[in-house]
């Protein structure tokens, strides 16, 4: 099937759009080559011919590869709509099921990535083998509207008016110490070690009630990762306050009852409002909510 539209006063097919994606998404002529079953000369021709078409260069050219300029990234959205619509005009017409394909970027925190995210998608991957998913986890947030990520999970409500978003679930959090550890005397805290958030983040609200509750303790050691300071407090490096998934999970650490719990955080998830179409991020977000928020 053809497909062509009008932009800028040249008919373009839906094929260069294709040949752009294969490009943004492979980050190279040869591997984009490959993914479609073109040559790469016609690849790198009908490049020349979409960027003449448009008056704009969609990508630099550097010795690892082809990395999207501005005018490539806003492209990319349009591009990627446009193809939901073509392959979703393709089955109507055919009445054919087709399989999701693409790239999705998540980010999350590292804990929540690995203990929350992973498994799903894991199962995302049985069900649309032709879907990567790359998960970036680290304390950075980074930007939808930048089109830096797909789709963000954090646990700071998202303010940003391109972006769209919901409350995913509410994570407890508990006081954990080793295995076999007693629970230290609430309003005290001498004699007790702890592991706590660094300085960056020594106002987050876990941290503040652990200082509040044991105010005379020592601290061991700080870091930014929650996944860091569980495998501290299983080594004996002092108590931490974990969010229950990840702490639970750890056979080596039992959680402590000082008679009052430190304060849950909600986790957001959101995405571009130009990707709400996005078949394969709808069937992911879909997923993720049925596992995480059902």
């Amino acid at each position: 099937m053809i497909i062509q539209f009008c932009m800028i006063g040249f008919p373009m097919d839906w094929s260069d759009l294709r040949i752009f994606l294969a490009i943004a998404r492979e980050g190279t002529l040869g591997a984009a080559a490959r993914k479609i079953g073109q040559s790469q000369p016609t690849m790198g021709r009908r490049l020349r011919t979409l960027e003449t078409a448009l008056g704009q260069a969609l990508f630099q050219r550097t010795a690892d590869g082809f990395v999207l300029t501005d005018e490539g990234t806003a492209v990319l959205r349009h591009a990627e709509r446009i193809e939901e619509e073509a392959i979703a005009l393709e089955r109507h017409v055919s009445g054919v099921e087709m399989h999701l394909d693409g790239l999705l970027r998540l980010s999350s925190s590292d804990w929540f990535g690995t203990v929350m995210l992973s498994p799903v998608i894991a199962a995302f991957g049985k069900r649309h083998p032709r879907v990567t998913v790359e998960l970036l986890t680290d304390a950075r947030l980074y930007s939808l509207p930048r089109r830096e990520a797909d789709l963000v999970f954090r646990i700071k409500p998202f303010d940003e008016p391109e972006v769209i978003s919901r409350k995913l679930l509410h994570v407890p959090y508990a006081l954990y110490g080793k295995k076999g550890s007693k629970s230290p005397r609430a309003g005290d805290g001498r004699g007790v070690r702890v592991v706590t958030m660094n300085a960056e983040f020594a106002e987050m609200p876990d941290a503040l009630w652990l200082k509040r509750t044991l105010p005379n303790a020592e601290i061991a050691s700080r870091s930014n990762n929650r996944q860091a300071q569980a495998e501290f407090c299983a080594c004996g490096a002092g108590l931490a306050v974990l969010p229950r998934p990840l702490g639970d999970r750890d056979r080596r650490l039992v959680a402590l009852d000082i008679g009052a719990a430190p304060p849950g955080r909600d986790t957001f998830v959101g995405y571009h409002r130009d990707l709400r179409r996005l078949a394969r991020l709808r069937a992911l977000l879909d997923l993720v909510i049925e596992r995480l928020a059902g």
